[in-house]
Protein backbone atom coordinates (compact mmCIF):
# COMPACT_ATOMS: atom_id res chain seq x y z
CA UNK A 1 0.00 0.00 0.00
CA UNK A 2 1.26 3.48 -0.86
CA UNK A 3 2.80 5.29 2.14
CA UNK A 4 1.05 8.28 3.67
CA UNK A 5 3.22 11.26 2.74
CA UNK A 6 3.78 13.97 5.35
CA UNK A 7 5.00 17.52 4.85
CA UNK A 8 6.52 19.25 7.86
CA UNK A 9 6.23 22.98 8.44
CA UNK A 10 9.24 23.38 10.68
CA UNK A 11 12.12 21.03 11.42
CA UNK A 12 13.17 22.50 14.76
CA UNK A 13 12.81 20.86 18.17
CA UNK A 14 9.41 19.24 17.62
CA UNK A 15 9.78 18.73 13.87
CA UNK A 16 13.21 17.20 14.37
CA UNK A 17 11.91 14.91 17.12
CA UNK A 18 9.03 13.82 14.90
CA UNK A 19 11.37 13.03 12.00
CA UNK A 20 13.74 11.09 14.26
CA UNK A 21 11.01 8.92 15.79
CA UNK A 22 9.39 8.18 12.43
CA UNK A 23 12.73 6.97 11.08
CA UNK A 24 13.71 5.01 14.16
CA UNK A 25 10.34 3.31 14.68
CA UNK A 26 9.23 3.16 11.03
CA UNK A 27 8.33 -0.55 11.05
CA UNK A 28 6.50 -0.46 14.40
CA UNK A 29 4.51 2.63 13.40
CA UNK A 30 3.55 1.07 10.06
CA UNK A 31 2.34 -2.07 11.85
CA UNK A 32 0.05 0.09 13.97
CA UNK A 33 -1.12 2.44 11.22
CA UNK A 34 -1.66 -0.16 8.52
CA UNK A 35 0.71 1.54 6.11
CA UNK A 36 4.00 3.41 6.16
CA UNK A 37 4.04 7.05 7.26
CA UNK A 38 6.85 8.92 5.55
CA UNK A 39 8.10 12.50 5.72
CA UNK A 40 8.71 13.49 2.12
CA UNK A 41 8.95 17.26 2.37
CA UNK A 42 9.85 19.91 4.96
CA UNK A 43 9.96 23.70 5.11
CA UNK A 44 12.79 25.26 7.10
CA UNK A 45 14.29 28.69 7.60
CA UNK A 46 17.07 29.71 5.24
CA UNK A 47 19.47 29.84 8.18
CA UNK A 48 18.56 26.24 9.16
CA UNK A 49 18.82 24.74 5.68
CA UNK A 50 22.35 23.36 6.00
CA UNK A 51 21.60 21.71 9.34
CA UNK A 52 18.36 20.27 7.92
CA UNK A 53 20.24 18.68 5.02
CA UNK A 54 22.62 16.99 7.46
CA UNK A 55 19.72 15.76 9.61
CA UNK A 56 17.48 14.41 6.86
CA UNK A 57 19.96 13.33 4.19
CA UNK A 58 18.72 13.07 0.64
CA UNK A 59 15.47 11.31 1.42
CA UNK A 60 13.18 14.33 1.54
CA UNK A 61 12.63 17.59 -0.32
CA UNK A 62 13.61 20.70 1.64
CA UNK A 63 12.29 24.17 0.91
CA UNK A 64 12.46 27.58 2.52
CA UNK A 65 8.95 28.40 1.33
CA UNK A 66 6.25 26.75 3.51
CA UNK A 67 3.66 27.39 0.79
CA UNK A 68 5.48 24.74 -1.28
CA UNK A 69 4.58 22.11 1.34
CA UNK A 70 0.97 23.24 1.68
CA UNK A 71 0.50 23.28 -2.07
CA UNK A 72 2.30 20.07 -2.97
CA UNK A 73 -0.04 17.49 -4.57
CA UNK A 74 2.17 14.73 -3.15
CA UNK A 75 1.66 15.69 0.51
CA UNK A 76 -1.29 13.96 2.23
CA UNK A 77 -0.87 15.43 5.74
CA UNK A 78 0.62 18.79 6.68
CA UNK A 79 2.21 18.87 10.15
CA UNK A 80 2.37 22.49 11.32
CA UNK A 81 5.24 22.57 13.83
CA UNK A 82 6.52 26.11 13.30
CA UNK A 83 4.57 27.79 16.10
CA UNK A 84 3.28 31.35 16.32
CA UNK A 85 0.06 32.73 14.90
CA UNK A 86 1.18 34.11 11.54
CA UNK A 87 1.83 32.69 8.99
CA UNK A 88 0.77 29.44 10.72
CA UNK A 89 -2.95 30.34 10.58
CA UNK A 90 -2.86 31.17 6.90
CA UNK A 91 -0.87 28.04 6.04
CA UNK A 92 -3.17 25.74 8.01
CA UNK A 93 -6.27 27.23 6.40
CA UNK A 94 -4.68 26.89 2.95
CA UNK A 95 -3.76 23.28 3.62
CA UNK A 96 -7.37 22.60 4.58
CA UNK A 97 -8.63 24.40 1.48
CA UNK A 98 -6.31 22.18 -0.56
CA UNK A 99 -7.99 19.10 0.94
CA UNK A 100 -5.09 18.10 3.19
CA UNK A 101 -5.37 16.79 6.72
CA UNK A 102 -3.49 18.82 9.33
CA UNK A 103 -1.58 17.94 12.50
CA UNK A 104 -0.51 20.82 14.73
CA UNK A 105 1.28 21.30 18.04
CA UNK A 106 0.33 24.98 18.09
CA UNK A 107 -1.76 25.65 21.21
CA UNK A 108 -1.77 29.43 20.75
CA UNK A 109 -3.08 29.08 17.20
CA UNK A 110 -5.90 26.76 18.28
CA UNK A 111 -6.83 28.77 21.37
CA UNK A 112 -7.19 31.94 19.30
CA UNK A 113 -8.35 30.60 15.92
CA UNK A 114 -9.48 27.03 16.58
CA UNK A 115 -13.16 27.78 15.93
CA UNK A 116 -12.33 29.07 12.46
CA UNK A 117 -9.93 26.23 11.69
CA UNK A 118 -12.27 23.43 12.81
CA UNK A 119 -15.19 24.95 10.91
CA UNK A 120 -13.12 25.05 7.73
CA UNK A 121 -11.95 21.47 8.24
CA UNK A 122 -15.49 20.23 8.87
CA UNK A 123 -16.76 21.88 5.71
CA UNK A 124 -13.89 20.42 3.66
CA UNK A 125 -14.18 16.95 5.20
CA UNK A 126 -10.59 16.81 6.45
CA UNK A 127 -9.16 16.17 9.91
CA UNK A 128 -7.22 18.51 12.20
CA UNK A 129 -5.41 16.66 15.00
CA UNK A 130 -3.67 18.38 17.89
CA UNK A 131 -2.62 15.97 20.64
CA UNK A 132 0.79 17.64 20.86
CA UNK A 133 -0.74 21.07 21.53
CA UNK A 134 -1.44 20.27 25.21
CA UNK A 135 0.99 18.72 27.71
CA UNK A 136 3.59 17.46 25.22
CA UNK A 137 3.85 13.69 25.41
CA UNK A 138 0.81 13.16 27.67
CA UNK A 139 -2.16 11.83 25.65
CA UNK A 140 -4.65 14.07 27.43
CA UNK A 141 -6.58 15.13 24.31
CA UNK A 142 -7.30 11.51 23.38
CA UNK A 143 -8.29 10.75 26.98
CA UNK A 144 -10.76 13.64 27.09
CA UNK A 145 -12.10 13.20 23.57
CA UNK A 146 -12.29 9.40 23.42
CA UNK A 147 -11.30 7.59 26.62
CA UNK A 148 -13.80 9.49 28.77
CA UNK A 149 -16.50 9.85 26.13
CA UNK A 150 -19.06 7.99 28.30
CA UNK A 151 -18.62 10.49 31.12
CA UNK A 152 -19.97 13.85 32.11
CA UNK A 153 -16.73 15.64 32.95
CA UNK A 154 -17.04 17.74 36.09
CA UNK A 155 -13.68 19.48 36.34
CA UNK A 156 -10.07 19.52 35.16
CA UNK A 157 -7.06 20.82 37.07
CA UNK A 158 -3.68 20.74 35.38
CA UNK A 159 -0.02 21.61 35.83
CA UNK A 160 0.40 22.39 32.15
CA UNK A 161 3.46 24.65 32.03
CA UNK A 162 6.78 23.02 32.85
CA UNK A 163 8.73 26.28 33.15
CA UNK A 164 6.52 27.63 35.92
CA UNK A 165 6.49 24.28 37.67
CA UNK A 166 10.30 24.14 37.61
CA UNK A 167 10.51 27.64 39.10
CA UNK A 168 8.03 26.84 41.89
CA UNK A 169 9.87 23.60 42.66
CA UNK A 170 13.16 25.47 43.06
CA UNK A 171 11.53 28.12 45.22
CA UNK A 172 10.15 25.42 47.51
CA UNK A 173 13.15 23.08 47.64
CA UNK A 174 15.87 25.69 47.89
CA UNK A 175 14.07 28.71 49.32
CA UNK A 176 15.11 30.64 46.22
CA UNK A 177 13.47 33.90 45.23
CA UNK A 178 11.45 34.05 42.03
CA UNK A 179 14.12 36.02 40.12
CA UNK A 180 16.88 33.54 40.99
CA UNK A 181 14.74 30.52 40.12
CA UNK A 182 13.82 32.10 36.79
CA UNK A 183 17.49 32.73 35.97
CA UNK A 184 18.25 29.06 36.67
CA UNK A 185 15.38 27.98 34.42
CA UNK A 186 16.74 30.19 31.63
CA UNK A 187 20.29 28.89 32.11
CA UNK A 188 19.02 25.30 31.79
CA UNK A 189 17.00 26.12 28.68
CA UNK A 190 13.62 25.62 30.37
CA UNK A 191 12.65 29.29 30.03
CA UNK A 192 12.92 31.64 27.07
CA UNK A 193 14.86 34.90 27.24
CA UNK A 194 11.39 36.51 27.32
CA UNK A 195 9.50 34.13 29.65
CA UNK A 196 6.27 36.15 29.78
CA UNK A 197 4.00 33.51 28.21
CA UNK A 198 5.19 30.91 30.74
CA UNK A 199 5.43 32.84 33.99
CA UNK A 200 2.31 34.95 33.48
CA UNK A 201 0.12 31.94 32.75
CA UNK A 202 -0.62 32.70 29.09
CA UNK A 203 0.77 29.40 27.78
CA UNK A 204 -1.28 27.50 30.36
CA UNK A 205 -4.38 29.51 29.41
CA UNK A 206 -3.96 28.49 25.76
CA UNK A 207 -3.89 24.83 26.77
CA UNK A 208 -6.77 25.19 29.23
CA UNK A 209 -8.90 26.76 26.49
CA UNK A 210 -8.46 23.64 24.36
CA UNK A 211 -9.14 21.17 27.18
CA UNK A 212 -12.26 23.00 28.36
CA UNK A 213 -13.67 23.05 24.84
CA UNK A 214 -13.28 19.28 24.53
CA UNK A 215 -14.46 18.54 28.07
CA UNK A 216 -17.67 20.58 27.93
CA UNK A 217 -18.48 20.91 24.24
CA UNK A 218 -18.05 24.68 24.08
CA UNK A 219 -16.28 26.89 21.51
CA UNK A 220 -12.69 27.99 22.10
CA UNK A 221 -12.80 31.11 24.30
CA UNK A 222 -9.26 32.11 25.22
CA UNK A 223 -10.30 35.71 25.84
CA UNK A 224 -12.58 34.55 28.68
CA UNK A 225 -9.85 32.76 30.67
CA UNK A 226 -8.91 34.50 33.94
CA UNK A 227 -5.11 34.46 33.90
CA UNK A 228 -2.69 35.16 36.75
CA UNK A 229 0.96 34.15 36.75
CA UNK A 230 3.61 33.33 39.35
CA UNK A 231 5.88 36.37 39.12
CA UNK A 232 4.53 37.89 42.36
CA UNK A 233 4.89 34.74 44.45
CA UNK A 234 7.49 34.75 47.21
CA UNK A 235 9.48 31.96 48.80
CA UNK A 236 7.93 33.14 52.07
CA UNK A 237 4.40 32.28 50.91
CA UNK A 238 5.57 28.93 49.58
CA UNK A 239 7.10 28.17 53.00
CA UNK A 240 3.96 29.26 54.87
CA UNK A 241 1.85 27.04 52.61
CA UNK A 242 4.09 24.11 53.53
CA UNK A 243 3.48 24.77 57.22
CA UNK A 244 -0.23 24.35 56.62
CA UNK A 245 0.36 21.17 54.62
CA UNK A 246 -0.02 22.63 51.13
CA UNK A 247 2.08 23.05 47.97
CA UNK A 248 1.69 25.96 45.56
CA UNK A 249 1.33 25.11 41.87
CA UNK A 250 0.32 27.12 38.82
CA UNK A 251 -2.91 25.38 37.85
CA UNK A 252 -5.21 25.62 34.89
CA UNK A 253 -8.70 24.90 36.24
CA UNK A 254 -11.97 24.47 34.40
CA UNK A 255 -15.14 23.38 36.19
CA UNK A 256 -18.78 22.89 35.27
CA UNK A 257 -21.07 24.66 37.76
CA UNK A 258 -24.82 25.40 37.81
CA UNK A 259 -24.04 29.06 37.09
CA UNK A 260 -21.56 28.50 34.27
CA UNK A 261 -18.14 27.16 33.38
CA UNK A 262 -15.02 28.28 35.21
CA UNK A 263 -11.94 29.05 33.11
CA UNK A 264 -9.01 30.16 35.24
CA UNK A 265 -5.22 29.93 35.50
CA UNK A 266 -3.52 31.03 38.72
CA UNK A 267 -1.20 29.94 41.54
CA UNK A 268 -3.10 27.52 43.75
CA UNK A 269 -2.56 25.88 47.13
CA UNK A 270 -3.06 22.10 46.89
CA UNK A 271 -2.96 19.65 49.82
CA UNK A 272 0.50 18.06 49.79
CA UNK A 273 -1.05 14.57 50.01
CA UNK A 274 -2.55 14.91 46.53
CA UNK A 275 -0.52 13.17 43.81
CA UNK A 276 -0.63 16.25 41.60
CA UNK A 277 0.92 18.34 44.38
CA UNK A 278 4.04 16.16 44.13
CA UNK A 279 4.61 16.73 40.42
CA UNK A 280 7.90 18.62 40.37
CA UNK A 281 10.43 20.11 37.98
CA UNK A 282 9.40 20.52 34.36
CA UNK A 283 6.89 17.66 34.44
CA UNK A 284 3.20 18.15 33.65
CA UNK A 285 0.10 16.49 35.10
CA UNK A 286 -3.61 16.78 34.45
CA UNK A 287 -6.26 15.64 36.93
CA UNK A 288 -9.73 14.97 35.51
CA UNK A 289 -12.89 14.38 37.56
CA UNK A 290 -15.66 12.61 35.68
CA UNK A 291 -18.94 11.22 36.97
CA UNK A 292 -18.43 7.57 36.00
CA UNK A 293 -14.64 7.13 35.94
CA UNK A 294 -14.03 9.30 39.00
CA UNK A 295 -10.62 10.96 39.20
CA UNK A 296 -7.93 10.07 36.67
CA UNK A 297 -4.43 11.53 36.61
CA UNK A 298 -2.26 11.92 33.50
CA UNK A 299 1.44 12.55 34.12
CA UNK A 300 4.51 12.96 31.94
CA UNK A 301 6.82 15.24 30.02
CA UNK A 302 5.04 18.38 28.90
CA UNK A 303 7.61 19.41 26.31
CA UNK A 304 10.73 18.24 24.51
CA UNK A 305 11.59 16.95 21.06
CA UNK A 306 10.65 13.30 21.37
CA UNK A 307 7.80 13.49 23.95
CA UNK A 308 6.02 16.08 21.79
CA UNK A 309 7.04 14.30 18.60
CA UNK A 310 5.44 11.16 20.04
CA UNK A 311 2.10 12.96 20.22
CA UNK A 312 2.50 14.35 16.71
CA UNK A 313 3.03 10.83 15.38
CA UNK A 314 0.05 9.50 17.34
CA UNK A 315 -2.04 12.03 15.40
CA UNK A 316 -0.43 11.00 12.11
CA UNK A 317 -1.33 7.38 12.86
CA UNK A 318 -4.92 8.29 13.75
CA UNK A 319 -5.36 10.21 10.51
CA UNK A 320 -3.78 7.39 8.51
CA UNK A 321 -6.23 4.90 10.01
CA UNK A 322 -9.25 7.15 9.44
CA UNK A 323 -8.32 8.88 6.17
CA UNK A 324 -10.61 6.73 4.05
CA UNK A 325 -13.55 6.73 6.47
CA UNK A 326 -16.71 8.75 6.00
CA UNK A 327 -16.19 12.18 7.64
CA UNK A 328 -19.44 11.77 9.56
CA UNK A 329 -18.07 8.69 11.32
CA UNK A 330 -14.82 10.24 12.53
CA UNK A 331 -14.18 11.39 16.08
CA UNK A 332 -15.28 15.06 16.18
CA UNK A 333 -12.49 17.61 16.55
CA UNK A 334 -13.89 18.84 19.88
CA UNK A 335 -15.39 15.51 21.03
CA UNK A 336 -18.98 16.68 20.49
CA UNK A 337 -20.69 16.76 17.11
CA UNK A 338 -20.19 20.24 15.57
CA UNK A 339 -23.89 21.07 15.72
CA UNK A 340 -23.99 20.07 19.39
CA UNK A 341 -21.50 22.64 20.71
CA UNK A 342 -23.16 24.89 23.29
CA UNK A 343 -22.57 28.49 24.27
CA UNK A 344 -22.66 27.82 28.01
CA UNK A 345 -21.87 30.97 30.03
CA UNK A 346 -18.31 31.44 31.23
CA UNK A 347 -18.28 32.36 34.91
CA UNK A 348 -16.54 35.66 35.77
CA UNK A 349 -13.79 35.13 38.33
CA UNK A 350 -15.72 37.30 40.82
CA UNK A 351 -18.39 34.57 40.88
CA UNK A 352 -15.98 31.67 41.37
CA UNK A 353 -16.27 29.82 44.66
CA UNK A 354 -13.11 28.47 46.27
CA UNK A 355 -11.01 28.75 49.43
CA UNK A 356 -8.26 31.30 50.03
CA UNK A 357 -4.86 31.85 51.61
CA UNK A 358 -4.50 35.40 52.98
CA UNK A 359 -1.26 36.88 54.31
CA UNK A 360 -1.10 40.34 55.89
CA UNK A 361 1.27 42.47 57.92
CA UNK A 362 -0.52 43.47 61.11
CA UNK A 363 0.34 45.43 64.25
CA UNK A 364 1.08 43.12 67.16
CA UNK A 365 -1.48 44.51 69.60
CA UNK A 366 -4.76 43.38 71.19
CA UNK A 367 -7.91 43.74 69.12
CA UNK A 368 -6.31 43.55 65.68
CA UNK A 369 -7.33 39.95 64.98
CA UNK A 370 -10.81 40.69 66.31
CA UNK A 371 -11.17 43.52 63.76
CA UNK A 372 -10.05 41.24 60.93
CA UNK A 373 -12.27 38.31 61.87
CA UNK A 374 -15.26 40.63 62.31
CA UNK A 375 -14.87 41.90 58.74
CA UNK A 376 -14.68 38.34 57.45
CA UNK A 377 -17.68 37.22 59.51
CA UNK A 378 -19.80 40.16 58.32
CA UNK A 379 -19.19 38.97 54.75
CA UNK A 380 -20.00 35.36 55.57
CA UNK A 381 -16.38 34.17 55.35
CA UNK A 382 -15.27 31.58 57.90
CA UNK A 383 -11.67 30.81 58.83
CA UNK A 384 -10.36 27.25 58.60
CA UNK A 385 -6.87 27.85 60.00
CA UNK A 386 -4.69 30.73 61.16
CA UNK A 387 -1.01 31.31 61.86
CA UNK A 388 0.53 34.36 63.57
CA UNK A 389 4.28 34.78 63.62
CA UNK A 390 6.15 36.06 66.65
CA UNK A 391 7.39 39.63 66.16
CA UNK A 392 11.02 40.07 65.20
CA UNK A 393 12.98 42.16 67.72
CA UNK A 394 12.45 45.84 67.06
CA UNK A 395 9.45 45.35 64.77
CA UNK A 396 5.85 46.22 65.60
CA UNK A 397 4.24 44.18 62.87
CA UNK A 398 3.90 40.45 62.34
CA UNK A 399 2.77 38.17 59.55
CA UNK A 400 -0.76 36.86 59.99
CA UNK A 401 -1.80 34.06 57.66
CA UNK A 402 -5.34 32.75 57.32
CA UNK A 403 -6.92 29.96 55.34
CA UNK A 404 -10.63 30.42 54.65
CA UNK A 405 -13.40 27.99 53.92
CA UNK A 406 -14.99 28.13 50.46
CA UNK A 407 -16.54 31.44 49.57
CA UNK A 408 -17.40 33.55 46.53
CA UNK A 409 -14.46 35.56 45.19
CA UNK A 410 -16.31 38.88 45.25
CA UNK A 411 -16.79 38.39 49.01
CA UNK A 412 -13.04 38.00 49.47
CA UNK A 413 -12.44 41.04 47.28
CA UNK A 414 -14.66 43.13 49.55
CA UNK A 415 -13.02 41.73 52.67
CA UNK A 416 -9.51 42.53 51.40
CA UNK A 417 -10.46 46.14 50.67
CA UNK A 418 -11.89 46.57 54.18
CA UNK A 419 -9.01 44.85 55.96
CA UNK A 420 -6.38 46.83 54.04
CA UNK A 421 -8.16 50.02 55.13
CA UNK A 422 -7.50 49.22 58.82
CA UNK A 423 -4.79 51.35 60.44
CA UNK A 424 -3.34 48.18 61.92
CA UNK A 425 -2.61 46.65 58.49
CA UNK A 426 0.41 47.69 56.43
CA UNK A 427 0.61 47.28 52.67
CA UNK A 428 -1.33 44.95 50.41
CA UNK A 429 -2.74 41.59 51.43
CA UNK A 430 -1.40 38.56 49.57
CA UNK A 431 -4.26 36.39 48.31
CA UNK A 432 -3.75 32.93 46.77
CA UNK A 433 -6.61 30.62 45.87
CA UNK A 434 -6.85 27.15 47.41
CA UNK A 435 -8.35 23.97 45.95
CA UNK A 436 -8.72 20.66 47.80
CA UNK A 437 -9.04 18.67 44.53
CA UNK A 438 -10.92 16.00 46.41
CA UNK A 439 -13.53 13.64 45.02
CA UNK A 440 -16.36 16.16 45.29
Amino acid sequence: MKPIQVGLLGLGVVGGGTFTILNRNREEIARRAGREIKVTMAAVRESDLEAAVKKTGSGITLTTNPADVVGSPDVDIVAELMGGIHPARELVLQAIANGKHVVTANKALLALHGNEIFKAAHEKGVMVAFEAAVAGGIPIIKALREGLTANRIEWIAGIINGTSNFILTRMRDEGAGFADALKEAQALGYAESDPTFDIEGIDAAHKLTIMASIAFGIPMQFDRVYTEGISKLTAQDIAYAEEFGYRIKLLGITRRTPKGIELRVHPTLIPEKRLIANVDGVMNAVLVKADAAGQTLYYGAGAGAEPTGSSVIADLVDITRMATSDPGNRVPHLAFQPDQLRNDPILPVAEVETSYYLRMRALDRPGVLADITRILADLGISIEAMLQREPVAGEERVDVIMLTHRTIEKQIDQAIVKIEALDSIAGAITRIRLESLGTS
